[in-house]
């Protein structure tokens, strides 16, 4: 027997028999139900935490303490505790420039770098980048203490003697980013040289090619960069806990831990204050999320 259905259409008056393709068979349509349904389970196992952390910032203390899922009458005062009792305003200011510090000076040498790699041409320059990306391998814990001792001043000498409870002291460390260059890297090798080639005719340099041509080109992969950035930076907790002794330049995180460890038992409190800190970086995926996938899809990371 044939694997397809066959039907009669009308053709200039005349009845042919037209092949059908058949729906898909009872197998495939169990796959995908169990597809969908462990991709659904995943992504509830992956709200639900998120959704208690909400759900508990509107509780009062009680309802925290009996462990209820949804407050019945939502406490937005807690926010209001939390942001007074902690000096969340100081913290979230520090960690706005910190941010903006980091991010700056990780986009200029990511830039500047990945396109030093991909489009000119230098003596030891794939063997350089080899080693460049054989870093990453390094765990982070392994470099930070040897960071920590050239903050402190023991290595080099830094301008004021030490940069520890100094902004330079938490940025520095984090301008450069070996994936940033690496995934800048895989886009601009994509770039066609005869536009290269047009360029120079017009009497273009290396600098000039880059801010009028290559970047303008490259605005997806450069937001990807700029999100893991920003991400990092924001998020960062234990290399601002080490090298600050004092609130000065204290970020956000650290100030969360800190009101954490003194608000005690008061989750309610402490939920508040997860709410607010992590309430930038989901206004910032939504807004740039179209940027950030194709940023992945078109810088040689797609599988």
């Amino acid at each position: 027997m044939a694997d397809t259905a066959q039907s009669m259409e009308t053709i200039r008056g005349k009845s042919i028999p037209v092949a059908r393709t058949p729906g898909p068979p009872l197998s495939r349509t169990v796959a995908y139900a169990i597809m969908y349904a462990i991709l659904i389970l995943g992504a509830i196992v992956a709200m639900l935490p998120f959704f208690w952390m909400l759900s508990a910032s509107l509780m009062t203390y009680g309802e925290t303490a009996t462990r209820k899922w949804l407050p019945s009458v939502p406490q937005f005062a807690n926010y209001v505790e939390a942001w007074t009792e902690a000096n969340f305003s100081k913290y979230f200011m520090n960690s706005v420039i910190i941010t903006a510090t980091t991010v700056a000076g990780q986009l200029t040498t990511s830039i500047l770098a990945a396109y030093a790699f991909a489009r000119i041409r230098f003596k030891g320059r794939e063997l350089i980048f080899g080693i460049l990306l054989s870093t990453m391998m390094i765990p982070a814990m392994v470099t930070m203490i040897p960071n920590f001792i050239v903050i402190r001043g023991d290595i080099i000498p830094l301008p004021g003697g030490t940069w520890l409870n100094t902004l330079q002291g938490i940025t520095v460390p984090y301008m450069a980013s070996v994936f940033s260059i690496f995934l800048l890297r895989q886009f601009f090798a994509q770039i066609p040289w005869e536009l290269w080639d047009a360029a120079r005719i017009d009497g273009a340099n290396h600098l000039r090619f880059l801010i009028q041509i290559v970047l303008p080109m490259s605005k997806a992969p450069i937001f990807t960069v700029f999100i893991f950035a920003f991400i990092g930076a924001w998020n960062d907790f234990l290399w601002p806990l080490l090298v600050t002794t004092k609130d000065t330049w204290r970020p956000l995180m650290v100030g969360l831990w800190t009101f954490a460890t003194e608000a005690g038992p008061e989750t309610q409190l402490m939920m508040a204050g997860a709410v607010i800190a992590i309430i930038p970086i989901v206004i910032l995926y939504f807004l740039t999320q179209k940027q950030y996938t194709e940023g992945i899809a078109t810088s040689g990371l797609k599988g």
